[in-house]
């Protein structure tokens, strides 16, 4: 059942442990009929798997317990902002679920859930977190100028997601807080804080980490190119397919939603825009 490249190693105990969740929410998903078991195990998997790495060195490795400190820092702040949002609670389901239900089948849907929503989306996770198996192969390399790099890089993103979730957040009880008062919601979606620079701020920074996790690989192994660099990739994959959707979503709600996509990027924040070529 392991993968030829991964037996014997911690990381192969990690692919069994992926499995394993990803049966569990599939079957949780029919027993409950809510979509949402992966999402609720998202922020959990990252810090088990690169425990166990760097558990089975004795957290000996430098560079893999600086690669797990900060998935457990990355795994604290993610998993406190979705139990606040209610995403721990009986009927805590992603609404991007159901409006899928809504354009799918039954039967469309339950193979989107037995191929994507279970084991394609443990599959992302546990190739997201790849990069420390590449560190555990090449513990003997001291830490670089890369590491050092990564490590900065990945504590501002995690610093950029956190107040872009805390704005969101605020944001979103003011606006129901007007709906319980009976009074008119001033700004239905928003556009304030980080969300003036990119549309989505919190997927900037999310995507950003990830890509930057990798790069403690590439300093382990002194190999810019190698497959636990795929990870990432698909997760930048999935959040375009995710931001398409929600927005979708968005601008079937709310008229002004379209001026606010002409004026702000996607993802980019606008000061990085103007640093890039044109």
């Amino acid at each position: 059942m392991v993968p030829d490249a991964l037996a014997g190693t911690p990381y192969g105990t990690a692919f069994i442990l992926c499995v394993a969740i990803a049966a569990a929410c599939w079957v949780l998903s029919l027993v409950t009929k809510e979509f949402s078991w992966v999402d609720r195990v998202w922020s959990l998997a990252p810090p088990a798997y690169c425990l166990i790495v760097a558990a089975e060195q004795g957290f000996a490795s430098a560079r893999v317990n600086i690669m797990t400190v900060l998935v457990l820092m990355w795994s604290v702040r993610l998993t406190a902002n979705f139990a606040v949002k209610g995403g721990y609670q009986p009927g805590g389901e992603d609404y991007r679920w159901a409006y899928m239900r809504g354009k799918l089948s039954k039967l469309q849907f339950q193979l989107l859930n037995v191929t994507f929503i279970c084991p394609g989306q443990m599959a992302i996770i546990l190739l997201f977190t790849a990069p420390i198996h590449q560190a555990w192969l090449h513990s003997d390399q001291r830490l670089g100028w890369l590491d050092y790099l990564a490590i900065v890089v990945f504590l501002v993103l995690l610093g950029g997601e956190t107040v872009a979730d805390a704005q969101m957040l605020r944001f979103q009880k003011n606006k129901q807080r007007q709906r319980d008062a009976g009074l008119e919601v001033e700004k239905p979606f928003m556009d304030g804080g980080l969300f003036r620079f990119s549309r989505h701020p919190n997927y900037f920074c999310e995507m950003g980490m990830w890509v930057v996790f990798y790069l403690f690989a590439i300093s382990a192994s002194g190999r810019v190119v190698h497959w636990t660099g795929l990870g990432c990739l698909l997760l930048i994959a999935l959040f375009q397919g995710s931001i398409r959707l929600t927005e979708e979503i968005s601008s079937g709600k709310y008229p002004g939603y379209s001026d606010y996509q002409a004026a702000v990027p996607r993802l980019v924040p606008i000061p990085l825009r103007r640093l890039l070529p044109n």
